[in-house]
């Protein structure tokens, strides 16, 4: 099968290549990048040096012209939030199969999208979107599905370990208070002062209090998980390390529910899924031990002082917060073994 990249020379798309190059079952026939057309990619990506990649050089990103090609079975999107729109708009109708690791289509409720991104260039799509999270969205999905929604990384760490427990009824649906700590990556290849070295070694602060993006699409979830609203406390943090998440997550617990219950909702919701680890209560995730994998790893205590579970994950932004996940959901929209190209 042969697939596409638009949008390769971020983080993001990095990583997606070299996934990608290393996957048994496809064949990565397309790299696009407006900015480094006719480029090599190797020269861009200097560790696929003497690999596959030599073959490749970056093409220009139109989407009318990579709607018509006819030699693409399915294409990635590591695109910011409004120009991935303006591709699934050309690729959707022409047929082609569009896994989009941008905002666009994580909110399905439109409101809510512009409230937090502004103006959607594709609002047309959004009933035709699936927001897929592999360990947590029902199967069934890929049968019908046109254009997935992968997931964003504080999401990720955050859903996790927290929905299988609100539909178990173990958890509160108020007072939930999200604490994450992301890598500079997270932020994309953008200039920014804040992002500079001397900025961030030795030195951690929260920013987007209140109104960081990622808050719509965690509550849109937890909410259709609980069946009733969930409001969130999020609070990220940008921390003094290349790539990685940690995400400390206080919520009540329900009247009797206990750290076993909890463990046996885990244990129950994440049975055969390769990439979810859950550690014994007591023992906290690191980031240093997920960096380069698909895994997340969460773990729990009950504090019986104050009547909270507190839960713990660490993923990598780049991988499971982002381009690992995107393979993982191409895996199974296509009949692939669930880990081909990730383990």
């Amino acid at each position: 099968m042969n697939v596409g990249v638009v949008g390769a020379s971020g983080y993001s798309g990095e990583v997606l290549v070299k996934l990608l190059l290393g996957h048994p079952q496809v064949t990565l026939a397309a790299v696009t990048s407006r900015q480094h057309a006719g480029k090599a990619v190797a020269a861009l990506i200097p560790a696929l040096r003497n690999t596959a990649a030599d073959r490749l050089k970056f093409s220009d990103s139109d989407p009318a012209a990579l709607a018509a090609r006819t030699d693409i079975d399915l294409w990635f999107l590591a695109l910011p939030h409004g120009t991935a729109a303006e591709f699934a708009r050309a690729l959707v109708p022409a047929g082609r199969k569009v896994i989009d690791l941008s905002a666009d289509f994580r909110v399905a409720n439109l409101a809510t999208y512009e409230h937090y991104y502004g103006v959607h260039h594709a609002p047309e799509l959004l009933a035709v979107a699936r927001f897929v999270l592999p360990e947590l969205t029902a199967m069934g999905w890929a049968a019908t599905t046109k254009l997935v929604a992968a997931p964003g990384c504080y999401p990720t760490s955050t859903l996790v370990p927290l929905m299988p427990l609100l539909q178990a009824g173990l958890v509160s649906r108020q007072h939930i208070v999200v604490n994450s700590f992301s890598g500079v990556s997270g932020a994309g290849k953008k200039a920014e002062e804040q992002y500079l070295f001397v900025e961030r070694a030795e030195s951690a602060k929260a920013y987007g209090l209140t109104q960081h993006r990622h808050l719509a699409e965690i509550e849109e979830q937890l909410t259709g998980a609980a069946g009733a609203q969930v409001v969130v406390q999020f609070n990220p943090h940008l921390a003094p390390m290349r790539r990685g998440i940690a995400t400390t997550i206080t919520v009540p617990a329900t009247a009797g529910a206990t750290i076993d219950q909890l463990y046996t909702a885990w244990r129950t919701a994440y049975a055969g899924r390769p990439f979810v680890a859950i550690l014994p209560t007591g023992t906290t995730p690191d980031t240093a031990h997920v960096t380069g994998s698909n895994r997340v790893d969460i773990s729990a205590v009950h504090d019986v002082r104050t009547g909270n579970f507190i839960l713990t994950s660490a993923l990598d932004n780049l991988v499971k917060g982002a381009s690992g996940q995107a393979v993982q959901i191409m895996n199974l929209w296509c009949g692939f073994t669930e880990t081909a190209g990730l383990i």
